[in-house]
């Protein structure tokens, strides 16, 4: 028996949701060689843990992964301790905040326990860049730094939109491509796996590699998942997020609330349903589905069957959920908008005042028509259509 599925079955999984494979040509070439030679591909995937919880905007890679796994190849897990303590600039109009090592060991132990919800730690490898970097002496490194130019670094959207603006662009910054670059070098990586704002770092560990000599990666980016808010990427920091160790109610509930045009992008990076009947369903009976789906990839399929019952007596009778969270007032009284920010339900005053201003604050059934209301009493708040926090003192 064949230890790999033949080459078009692989390519049908690999290119779901897959926005850039640069390029096909060689990804079809490291496959055919690989089924012949019953040799797996080494599949990279960087991971700097700047925070502590993953949500389901991480997981588009990390599915891809997994797919990667079941596919026969080797998954490698890096975890970027060194390199998270310099920061990502892709996308950063300013610089980002540096992690201390205490920080990134932290957050590293939390990822490698909330991944095993989604790859197999058995078949999985996972290192840290900082076995490499650490042991660099000065020389070393300035002999790394001799395999890019800075030309070529220049050429950077978010570089060089920040140098025509006047505003700071760090050495560190500058250098960070180079060490991702380098990991590919060192980990003899044929494949690597990035979100479309990596894609810069990626091809710089193309041409690294291609400077030492080595195999070129393939190139893979995955799309970044709007939160459900539709507008913005997933984030802790617009609110707009879906944890994977929230509550399974708190997953439901949150994925109901995305929007129809949403959810279609969803069942696509997030789980392996045949999209055509997808298609072919009710918009409704098609995010319950979804809803079930995702919780019972992170609990089990009778927590999501109960998280759909709790979710349609809440959406029927406009009670707050068992689970909601609760908040304890403050003995004076408090206005809405530090309730809703304090509490952490809202993650900033502006978002709260545009909820409060749209009519989607409400306390008991009656909503709150001003954002300098003031609450002194115990009660249910309803914000927006599926989130509540109970209200103590």
């Amino acid at each position: 028996m064949p230890k790999f599925a033949d080459l078009d079955s692989q390519l049908n999984v690999i290119k779901r949701g897959a926005v850039d494979i640069i390029s096909e040509a060689e990804l079809k070439n490291k496959l055919a060689a690989s089924i012949k030679e019953n040799k797996p591909l080494n599949i990279k995937a960087g991971f700097d843990p700047t925070a502590p919880d993953l949500h389901l905007g991480h997981t588009v890679l990390l599915r891809k992964l997994r797919q990667f796994q079941d596919l026969g190849h080797n998954v490698i897990f890096l975890i970027g301790d060194f390199t998270g303590r310099i920061g990502d600039p892709s996308g950063r109009s300013e610089k980002r905040k540096q992690l201390t090592a205490e920080e990134v060991a932290e957050n590293a132990v939390t990822y490698k326990r909330q991944v095993s919800k989604i790859l197999d730690i058995s078949r999985l490898k996972i290192v840290f860049n900082s076995d490499w970097f650490e042991k660099m002496n000065g020389f070393e490194f300035g002999k790394l730094l001799t395999h890019y130019t800075a030309t070529r670094l220049l050429e950077r959207d978010d570089f060089s939109q920040r140098i025509k603006e006047k505003k700071p662009l760090y050495m560190h910054e500058l250098i960070y491509p180079i060490l991702q670059g380098y990991d590919s070098v060192v980990l003899e990586a044929d494949v690597e796996l990035g979100g479309t704002d990596q894609r810069f770092n990626l091809l710089v560990g193309r041409d690294i590699q291609k400077d030492y000599g080595r195999p070129e990666q393939v190139v893979i980016t995955m799309p970044l998942l709007e939160g459900t808010d539709g507008v913005a990427k997933m984030s802790k920091s617009y609110g707009n997020y879906i944890g994977i160790n929230e509550t399974p109610d708190q997953i439901f509930g949150k994925v109901m609330s995305i929007s129809d045009e949403l959810m279609f992008k969803y069942y696509t990076l997030l789980t392996d349903h045949d999209l055509e009947k997808i298609k072919s369903m009710h918009p409704k009976e098609a995010k319950v589905l979804l809803a079930e789906t995702i919780v019972s990839q992170y609990y089990s399929e009778n927590q999501a069957k109960e998280a759909a019952a709790s979710f349609e007596k809440v959406f029927a009778e406009g009670r707050a959920p068992e689970d909601a969270p609760a908040f304890k007032i403050d003995p004076s009284p408090s206005d809405i908008i530090s309730i809703l920010t304090k509490s952490g339900v809202v993650p900033s005053k502006n978002e709260a005042r545009r909820l409060v201003q749209q009519g989607g604050v409400s306390l008991d059934g009656k909503r709150i028509d001003s954002e300098d209301a003031v609450i002194d009493s115990e009660g249910i708040l309803k914000i927006g259509k599926h989130r509540f926090l109970k209200l103590t003192k």
